[in-house]
């Protein structure tokens, strides 16, 4: 039987779970405390020898992948392991200035967390020798209880004025859709890097506007760029000096998959009629 190990049972890492154990696969997860079904991290020797499959779900600090730290030469002995997967993030693309880049691109990364991200993409390349490695590039990450609706009943949305700053999103539902297809296909050993956004980079304003009108409420005002910059986050800041589109048709193509939800449009819908009992607003 296949065997899923995930590292990090979070948000996304829950929604691969529950598709994986759908579509056969037995999943352990692990998590600090062993909480709801997981397993200790620091106990996870034994699921790892008999894993046919690891997903690791974390991100890198500044001390590098706080996987590979404990488990490097575990996974490398792992004698069942066919498969791995590594949930990076688009950011080792770095600033393009609103320019297009696909799955071929060479990655160039323009700030620390970009850097330490395309490190850990390499090191779990590392395993490619030996079994299949899929490195999945995502975007900004939404879904159902993770959306502009939330900020916008928390009264914390806000409309950027920075026109042609676009950015790409992604589905949860579509991220664990995506892993699990590319689970199933039976690959030889070597590195792919797969990217996961939607077919429509947006700029943040629009989204907000269409969540507010599928709401039924009033859109917060425009907020100029340079009078919101002082107030901002490191994490905030550091997301709005970097401009580029991200392709995913490689990805769809490899896989033989089209998304859930190709536009933040479809993927707001589907989140309220969900909150909604499944009635389209």
């Amino acid at each position: 039987m296949n065997h899923l190990l995930i590292f990090g049972l979070g948000y996304t890492g829950s929604a691969i779970a529950a598709a994986a154990s759908q579509a056969g696969f037995q999943v352990t997860a692990t998590s600090r405390r062993g909480l709801d079904g997981t397993i200790r991290f620091d106990s996870a020797e034994p699921a790892i020898q008999s894993a046919t499959h690891i997903l690791t779900t974390a991100a890198p600090d500044e001390a590098g992948d706080p996987i590979l730290a404990p488990y490097a030469a575990a996974i490398r002995a792992a004698p069942q392991l066919r498969w791995i997967g590594y949930l990076s993030s688009t950011v080792v693309y770095g600033d393009r200035a609103g320019g297009w880049v696909d799955e071929d691109t060479p990655p160039t990364p323009s700030q620390p967390r970009g850097q330490r991200r395309l490190d850990a993409e390499a090191a779990w390349a590392g395993y490619a020798g030996r079994t299949a490695v899929d490195i999945f590039r995502l975007g900004g990450i939404y879904g159902p209880g993770r959306s502009t609706f939330d900020d916008l009943r928390a009264g914390t949305a806000r409309r950027m004025d920075k026109p042609g700053h676009r950015f790409g999103r992604i589905h949860r539902d579509d991220i664990a859709r995506t892993v699990v297809a590319a689970m199933m296909q039976d690959r030889p050993p070597g590195q792919r890097v797969l990217n996961l956004t939607d077919d429509e980079p947006s700029e943040s304003a629009a989204v907000v506007t269409e969540a507010a009108a599928l709401l039924g409420v009033a859109p917060p005002p425009m907020v100029a760029f340079a009078d919101a910059l002082p107030t901002m986050s490191p994490m905030a800041r550091s997301f709005w000096a970097e401009n580029r589109q991200i392709a995913s048709a490689k990805t769809k193509a490899a896989l033989g998959i089209e998304w859930l939800y190709p536009t933040y449009r479809e993927g707001l819908r589907a989140i309220l009629a969900q909150e909604r009992g499944n009635r389209l607003p």
